[in-house]
This record gives structure tokens, sequence and C-alpha cells, in this order.
């Protein structure tokens, strides 16, 4: 498997649990009074923006990302639902790769 397509798949899985995070463990801690959802979650995604990190470096290396595209791909990491703006840009570049 390409480090690119590692990238992608790292990249959505990520994302899905940054959505989890924001939109069900939290408001299970806030509202609900379960403080274990977000460390939980908060966990798994810890792990998973390690890997993001590290999968992104590799894919720059081997894809050839710009320091322009790498920025922008690590921006949208940080705002939810950005990860599936990612995965479309991602999709398009293998298109034309």
């Amino acid at each position: 498997m390409s480090e690119l397509k590692k990238f992608k798949f790292i990249n959505k899985i990520e994302g899905i649990s940054y959505i989890l995070l924001l939109f069900v463990a939290m408001p299970l801690k806030y509202s609900f009074g379960y403080p274990i959802a977000t460390k939980i979650m908060g966990s798994i995604h810890g792990v998973l923006v390690f890997a993001f990190i590290y999968q992104i470096i590799e894919a720059k290396k081997e894809a050839g990302f710009t320091l322009k595209e790498t920025a922008l791909y690590s921006v949208l990491s940080l705002i939810p639902f950005g990860s599936f703006y990612t995965d479309k840009l991602l999709a398009k570049k293998m298109m034309t790769a």
C-alpha cells in the first residue's frame, strides 16, 4: 500500500474520531455527566493524531506534497469535517498522479 493511500485512510479515521469526540463524547461528559466518554475517545483520538502526523510526513516524502498542501491538510484536520474535504482533495490528486 502506498504512503498516499495510508495517509488517505488515517486522515479519514482521525477525522471520524474527532467528530465522535466533539459531537458524542463531549456532550456525554458535559450534558449527561459521563467523563469516561472523553477519556476513552480522547485517548483514541490522541493516538490517531500522532498516526496522522507520522503519515503526513511519510506521504509528503513519497507523493511530493508541497509545503502549501501539507499545511492545508494539517489545518483541515483541525476543523470538524475538514478531513472529508482533505479526502476529496487526495482522491483528485491520486487520479491525476
